[in-house]
């Protein structure tokens, strides 16, 4: 059942948005002007009827409490999810203004959700059904471990050579010759079934044309990735939690084995990383007895938003299982027990250089990792020359910002939420600096998500 005395932020309602236009839309819907019938139940659902453009509203209603995260129907032709109006109606409710009203749902929101409800209990009762399925050959399966594992043995044997030759004509050659050489060698290794060296491969092929310093980027991303190449092809001789990070790193697929970790999970963050192929959304959690941070991923085709999402401030009870690997953070979502709701919980936080300890710390057990999740405590934005720092408020350390928040909306969300007082930041911090994603004010404010 959801906490209905405590509605959640506008914040928290945008951040469900799939996109930045569905975000300006659903804000504008976010009045009680076009919206009739709003209403709410004790057990968790919202519904309204929004005016559109044509000559009936468009019926919209929502779960809430639903335990797999917030369910939505609407009888728009939106094939957005959630659309403008489910977002529209979250932002009415979250308003606590009186515009959406307690009281019995009407017939047509009824028929909805007694639908889910029945959907949920059969699923319940057939899911132990289909893990009687008899397992695949396994020694047939096996023959194609190995298979694939010699295809990626001579796909990094080649791409060490590759790397020799680019190092023997000098690092000047790779300007002169484009990004062309980096995506054959790139499509080499999909040859090879190795994703992840294909990837990184595709990333050099960038460095050439990203600015001044170019060279010494490059030489670094070379050194990273002939480490992971002589991984691979050493990898019987390294202890086990590093060799399956390197199958990792390389894009042999693994799977969630560790033991379910059962705690109240604070939602840190929620952001969205795009390509031509792939949208990827990372999901940080904080386990509130645990003390432990997890990263939940998720995918969507290319132009569509996952389907996981979770509101940043929320938190849920749950369990989590941690994939194999060194210093590994990625888990997989499982049973969850109660709908995600807003809290006081806040993370533990560090200082700056304990931060940037514990970043050296991981990757130790990591050395292809690019950054490290870590939740700065009293820290001050300040500007530093053209760049920004946090700067601790009680000492005389500080953490650069990264290039890449410069120039979005959130560092200035941050600046105006500190106004020169101690923040609380969560973010990530890498060798280039800190990402900052969510700010928490000092005493009990809501937290702000700066992605």
């Amino acid at each position: 059942m959801t906490q209905q005395g405590v509605r959640w932020t506008a914040d928290q309602v945008l951040a469900l948005a799939p996109d930045a236009a569905s975000r300006t839309a659903g804000s504008k819907l976010g009045a009680a002007g076009p919206w009739s019938e709003a209403g709410s139940s004790d057990e968790g659902t919202v519904w309204g009827l929004c005016r559109g453009s044509g000559s009936r509203p468009y019926q919209t209603v929502i779960d809430i409490a639903d335990s797999t995260g917030p369910a939505y129907t609407c009888t728009c032709p939106s094939r957005k999810f959630p659309c403008k109006h489910a977002l529209g109606l979250l932002l009415l409710w979250a308003g606590e203004d009186g515009s959406v009203s307690r009281g019995r749902a009407p017939d047509w929101a009824e028929r909805w959700i007694e639908g889910r409800r029945e959907r949920a209990a059969e699923k319940g009762t057939t899911g132990g059904a289909s893990g009687t399925a008899s397992p695949g050959d396994p020694e047939a399966a096996r023959r194609r471990a190995e298979r694939r594992a010699e295809r990626i043995t001579a796909g990094a044997a080649e791409l060490e050579q590759r790397l020799a030759d680019l190092l023997r004509g000098g690092l000047a050659s790779a300007e002169r010759a484009g990004y062309g050489m980096w995506e054959e060698t790139a499509a080499r290794m999909v040859d090879a079934q190795a994703p992840g060296l294909a990837a990184r491969v595709r990333e050099l092929g960038a460095i050439p044309s990203s600015g001044p310093g170019w060279p010494v980027r490059l030489l670094e991303e070379c050194a990273l990735l002939h480490l992971l190449d002589q991984g691979w092809l050493r990898r019987e001789r390294l202890p086990d939690d590093l060799a399956t990070t390197v199958r990792s790193r390389v894009g042999l697929p693994g799977s969630a084995d560790g033991p379910p970790v059962r705690d109240r999970w604070l939602v840190l963050a929620q952001y969205d990383t795009v390509d031509t192929r792939l949208t990827t959304r990372r999901i940080w959690l904080y386990g509130a007895q645990t003390d432990r941070t997890a990263l939940l991923l998720s995918y969507g085709a290319a132009g569509r938003a996952p389907e996981l999402t979770l509101p940043v401030g929320l938190a849920f009870e749950a369990e989590v299982t941690a994939y194999p690997g060194a210093g590994q953070l990625r888990a997989a979502l499982g049973e969850r027990f109660t709908p995600p709701a807003p809290t006081r919980i806040r993370p533990l936080g560090l200082t700056t250089p304990e931060a940037a300890a514990r970043f050296g710390e991981a990757l130790r057990a990591d050395p292809w990792l690019d950054s490290h999740p870590v939740t700065l405590a009293r820290v001050i934005p300040t500007p530093d020359g053209d760049a920004w720092q946090l700067a601790d408020a009680d000492g005389d350390f500080g953490l650069p910002i990264t290039p890449s928040p410069l120039s979005r909306p959130g560092l200035w969300r941050l600046a105006a939420l500190s106004g020169g007082a101690p923040v609380t930041v969560f973010g990530e911090c890498g060798h280039r600096g800190f990402t900052p994603l969510t700010a928490w004010p000092e005493g009990d404010g809501e937290p702000v998500s700066l992605c």
